[in-house]
């Protein structure tokens, strides 16, 4: 395979990259790099079925994106010519190694490249099927289906536990319950900020399967009303409220932070005062 520079309008992302591309502060960094350096490693494309001059990124989409922001017109690129089995298979292999990668990341791209091996095999003519154990290096085949069941989450709660609101073990559990009482289980967490522990995902899912129907909505309010063992009394405010004091980058755990920065500051402020009117 040689360099070559291909046009970005003759470019398109991978169809079911399970990656986001996101605009944040790395991406910024790396628009800045590009525009004064330009592109280290090339791109590794394919050429699009049925399509001339026309290809499929397989690794370097945050490129590409960063590319598009700083006003190139052409990026370097290495053509490989894959069928579409074996560039999912790179696709996820090439962004495996990244140092941040969200669960619900790693679930789309585990069950795109299990999906992939299982094609090969069978287009293959090979006599059994690929397992779970072949998708990864790193982490066993329980895991990797472990993982896989987050793609039966509803995206409201896929969110949830991207950021760190719900656990992964209690996301699990949620993944087997039927899409209705998610919905519900996200409309209470819009509500009451209120997320199921792990002892009471694993009864709404006992219950869920024990039932054709499934589990009932009033069922899932009595199960999450319950007291937990950890649970405090505590003030919440909906992020909404708060949005518009703070940088349009900042995370929900960002806002809590700044705002107890503020309040400790203020407390402060009152000792020293307090200090000066008894002197």
């Amino acid at each position: 395979m040689k360099q070559t520079n291909i046009a970005i309008t003759s470019l398109h992302p991978f169809a079911g990259n399970p990656y986001q591309v996101r605009d944040d502060a790395e991406m910024d960094a790396l628009i800045e790099s590009i525009r004064e350096y330009g592109i280290y490693t090339p791109l590794i494309i394919r050429p699009m079925e049925g399509q001339e001059n026309e290809y499929e990124v397989i690794s370097g989409h945050r490129r590409l994106h960063a590319a598009k922001k700083a006003g190139l017109s052409e990026v370097p690129a290495l053509i490989y010519p894959l069928d579409r089995n074996a560039a999912a298979i790179a696709v996820v292999d090439n962004n495996l190694h990244r140092e941040h990668i969200l669960p619900s990341e790693k679930a789309f791209a585990y069950k795109l490249k299990m999906d992939a091996l299982r094609h090969q095999g069978k287009t293959c003519g090979q006599v059994g099927h690929k397992s779970r154990d072949d998708v990864s290096e790193t982490e066993s085949g329980r895991q990797i289906h472990r993982y896989i069941r987050l793609t039966n989450l509803i995206p409201a709660l896929l969110k949830l536990v991207d950021e760190e609101r719900i656990a992964f073990s209690v996301a699990v559990e949620l993944s087997y319950l039927h899409q209705s009482t998610q919905e519900h289980i996200a409309e209470i967490y819009g509500r009451d900020e209120a997320t199921p522990s792990y002892s009471q995902a694993v009864r709404m899912h006992r219950e869920n399967g024990l039932s054709f129907e499934g589990i009932s909505d009033e069922r899932v309010e009595t199960i999450m009303s319950e007291q937990k063992p950890n649970q405090k009394e505590r003030v919440s405010l909906p992020v909404e409220q708060l949005r518009r004091y703070f940088p349009k980058h900042y995370t929900p755990q960002k806002i809590q932070d700044a705002i107890l920065k503020l309040m400790e500051e203020q407390y402060r402020q009152r000792e020293r005062s307090r200090d000066r009117d008894t002197r």
